[in-house]
């Protein structure tokens, strides 16, 4: 069962925004921020939104290769492994 989000009125972020923040680092979990009783914004730890980030980034690419295999683009498995370890001799040298 997915974990309901913890939620702070905007008023409640404005009179006591320390609170909030020390709330998101202890629990790091997202803080929904509402505003007339709907959901208007949502606070993150950095931590949080940079690992959001990363997997977003890692989805898009993977996205991008299939559309690539898809469309016949691409390189040949064994070619990159010979690539990589000439690129790695290289390196080691």
């Amino acid at each position: 069962m997915a974990k309901v989000s913890d939620i702070i009125p905007v008023t409640d972020l404005r009179q006591d925004a320390a609170a909030a923040l020390k709330r998101v680092r202890a629990s790091k979990q997202p803080l929904v921020i509402t505003q007339r009783g709907r959901a208007t914004a949502v606070l993150l730890s950095v931590e949080a939104y940079e690992k959001g980030e990363d997997e977003r980034q890692l989805l898009r690419l993977l996205a991008r290769g299939e559309k690539e295999i898809a469309a016949g683009l691409g390189y040949d498995l064994d070619e990159v492994f010979e690539e990589a370890d000439a690129l790695l001799a290289r390196a080691s040298k």
